[in-house]
């Protein structure tokens, strides 16, 4: 079982956006120091939610920092970005890195973003596969043109290839955030792992994996294909070790809520649609109950029976919920230290 931390940079209430950030690489270099698995990466763009506006850029810089973890974003959101400038930038982390770096893309939302980069709202409620497509091709093959409807251009060499890098599995791994059914089927389709997020129990989980199988089979794709892209789901949840249960719930009860509506209220729709806020307080409290938040034994419990349920054996942990650095870095290492080694 693979453990890793999500840092979204979320910058607490009464917080500069410098200490979210300072706290989000702390997190990265104690992660690896902790022994474990993996670091992933959250952007947004405007929004208290999280500071970070390029998942790429902050892998870049961890990865120059770290030696041994793997880095991902979680996820480069693919609508406001040229897929072609994003494949570059992943293949040269890919292959400077020596193979550490996972491309996590995703939809995003229907967010100001969409204006504000020039995308319009088409590039999110349609232009996806467009785009994930024409990434794909990027990351496999030698020359490249555009002759879909958002992206047409002439054949041109791919400079870096991810398949330069010559020592283990040369391919840069790809995953998909999956939200819905047609998400899903996309992922499935291509035969991509799924990031599938925190706000989801081990019950949906468990179908939307059975969903991804069946759909990735239907495509044409062998067992053997599927079983290997299957390896690299991953479940995206919220981490707070404490001595007891109830004092690990309490920090996040103390802090969350405030982030959660400061970072959730400053979202802005490109056009004005209806949004549906989350009660901060219920929603901090389902993630309680969702995921590993509690005593080591505890935790690592939590984690195993989500693995036995849903067949994901790959983790991407909130462990900033505190807000407080300090808290951070010390709840890593008992993630590191008193959870993890309970999983093997």
């Amino acid at each position: 079982m693979r453990v890793g931390t999500f840092v979204l940079a979320a910058q607490f209430p009464g917080q500069g956006q410098g200490e979210a950030l300072h706290r989000a690489v702390r997190s990265a270099e104690v992660a690896e120091e902790a022994g474990l698995d993996s670091v992933w990466l959250a952007e947004h763009h405007f929004v208290p939610y999280g500071v970070c506006p390029s998942a790429v850029t902050l892998a870049a810089l961890l990865l120059g920092r770290t030696r041994r973890i793997r880095v991902g974003t979680a996820v480069s959101v693919l609508p406001t970005a040229h897929p072609v400038a994003l494949a570059e930038q992943a293949a040269l982390l890919h292959v400077t890195s020596g193979g550490r770096f996972t491309l996590g893309v995703g939809r995003g939302g229907p967010w100001v973003d969409l204006e504000v980069f020039g995308a319009g709202l088409e590039a999110y409620e349609s232009g996806f596969p467009e785009s994930l497509d024409l990434l794909l091709r990027w990351l496999r093959e030698p020359r490249v043109s555009g002759d879909g409807p958002r992206h047409r251009f002439r054949e041109v060499a791919v400079v870096p290839r991810p398949q330069e890098l010559l020592d283990g599995d040369a391919a840069l791994e790809t995953v998909v955030a999956c939200t819905s059914p047609r998400s899903v089927r996309l992922a499935a389709e291509r035969c991509l792992p799924m990031l599938l997020g925190m706000h989801c129990g081990d019950e949906e989980k468990a179908e939307v994996v059975a969903l991804w199988r069946r759909e990735a089979l239907a495509a044409g794709h062998t067992q053997d294909a599927v079983a290997s892209a299957a390896a690299g789901h991953v479940s995206a949840g919220v981490a707070q070790i404490a001595d007891r249960t109830e004092d690990a719930a309490e920090t996040l009860l103390k802090a969350m809520p405030g982030w959660l509506k400061q970072g959730l209220d400053a979202h802005v729709t490109v056009d004005g649609r209806h949004r549906t806020m989350r009660d901060p307080v219920a929603y901090t409290e389902l993630l309680c109950r969702l995921h590993p938040v509690g005593s080591p034994r505890v935790a690592a419990d939590r984690l195993a029976a989500t693995s036995e349920r849903t067949g994901i054996t790959r983790f991407a942990l909130l462990v900033e919920g505190s807000g407080d650095v300090a808290a951070t870095e010390e709840n890593v290492r008992r993630l590191g230290a008193e959870v993890a080694p309970r999983l093997d």
